[in-house]
């Protein structure tokens, strides 16, 4: 008996002490309180907020967002009167935020690979431009950018009546960048239903393209190819089908244009202060991206008698591409939040409508700010994973 008590006294407290002396148990239990504790700290502080407001008067909840808004929004995307509801405005916001994070990535994006290949041009002067240029823009803030644009916008441009005429089609005054609506008629749907399968196509083509010529080394039309699935393809139902659209011309009645699309000079202002201002960021990540591929790999294309142009296009940038994508990741989602300040200049995105307007006139302060916050938690997110993939998509594949 004794000697079964003493053999197992020993392995009855290695299996008590083996969770926390071991590194990998021990880590998880470390975590769990972590996440116990962070859970408690918001359950708490959660319980503390409502407790508080009670006190107020006031109760916690999202009903407010059925009632009518009240208000007037200067540029939407989708139908709103200041009937709608405080939803509608907020949907209406966060298009305009959509809106104005895509189109300034997409300038940014265009701009700043122009500037970081320029930096690195053997000319002089361009060279010393873009230096310059980036080095201005850098370092002075953001929001002194869509100052100074609006102003230029709305200070040097002529008045609605002495606006710029283009062909009595296009109006550009201080009141905004006036264009003709596209009107489209059903037959349209056949336009649009083959630019869609063009773009299928053209993705299914290059996909088959790239497979024969890494089998065969045989080269196929891609460019041509494409061009047409997605171009002339949708131009020729174009025309099969009668050209079945209309265009809405602006006109000038009262003191405004009335009709066509119209972009306001606060988009304009905030598209362009923000993708002027990211582009010079993006800038200096494609020079170092571009720096940091072997120098050897341009001298081997050069020796293969390719031109600078297509050795930069086929060698250099998709080599530089894996370490230009992860920082381009963090200025993509500083658009987004940048746009935030949109409403320094009256511009009407979800910060504006929900955290603004929305918030004064009901008074739910915190309901307002965890929508606002949770909006852009979720935009950020989605730019996060849209460039991981692609990261994934693009990264050297080792054996």
């Amino acid at each position: 008996m004794t000697d079964a008590t003493v053999l197992t006294k020993p392995s009855d407290a290695f299996s008590l002490t083996k969770l926390w002396y071991d590194k990998k148990y021990r880590s998880i239990i470390l975590q769990m309180i972590a996440m116990a504790l962070l859970f408690g700290a918001i359950f708490y502080l959660a319980g503390n907020a409502v407790s508080n407001l009670e006190k107020l008067g006031k109760t916690f909840g999202f009903d407010f967002l059925w009632a009518p808004a009240g208000y007037d929004i200067n540029q939407r995307l989708i139908e709103y009167d200041s009937r709608s509801s405080h939803f509608r405005a907020g949907l209406v916001g966060l298009l305009n935020t959509i809106l104005i994070a895509v189109c300034g990535i997409i300038l940014s994006t265009i701009i700043g690979f122009a500037l970081g290949v320029m930096r690195l041009s053997p000319n002089w002067l361009v060279n010393r431009l873009s230096y310059c240029y980036i080095e201005f823009v850098r370092n002075v803030p953001v929001l002194v950018h869509i100052l100074l644009i609006h102003g230029v916008i709305v200070t040097t441009l002529p008045r609605t009546k002495d606006a710029l005429n283009f062909g009595d089609n296009f109006f550009l005054s201080n009141r905004g960048f006036f264009t003709p609506k596209p009107l489209a008629e059903p037959l349209f749907y056949v336009v649009t239903a083959t630019f869609v399968a063009g773009i299928l196509f053209a993705w299914y083509y290059r996909r088959g393209a790239r497979i024969k010529q890494e089998k065969t080394g045989q080269q196929s039309p891609v460019f041509w190819v494409t061009l047409g699935a997605i171009i002339g393809a949708p131009i020729v139902a174009f025309i099969v089908t009668g050209m079945p659209l209309n265009w809405e011309i602006p006109e000038l009645k009262g003191f405004n244009f009335k009709g066509g699309l119209a972009l306001k000079p606060e988009f304009i202002s905030l598209w362009l202060a923000l993708s002027l201002y990211t582009a010079a960021f993006i800038g200096e990540i494609v020079r170092s991206g571009i720096e940091a591929v072997s120098h050897g790999q341009t001298e081997a294309a050069s020796a293969l008698g390719l031109p600078r142009g297509r050795t930069l296009n086929l060698v250099v940038i998709p080599q530089a591409l894996r370490v230009i994508i992860p920082p381009l990741n963090s200025n993509y989602m500083n658009i987004t939040k940048n746009s935030s300040l949109a409403i320094a200049i009256g511009y009407m995105d979800v910060v504006a409508t929900i955290g603004g307007i929305s918030l004064n006139q009901t008074g739910r302060e915190m309901e307002c700010m965890i929508i606002v916050l949770g909006i852009y938690l979720a935009l950020s997110l989605m730019i996060s994973s849209v460039m991981n993939w692609y990261n994934n998509r693009i990264k050297l594949v080792e054996r």
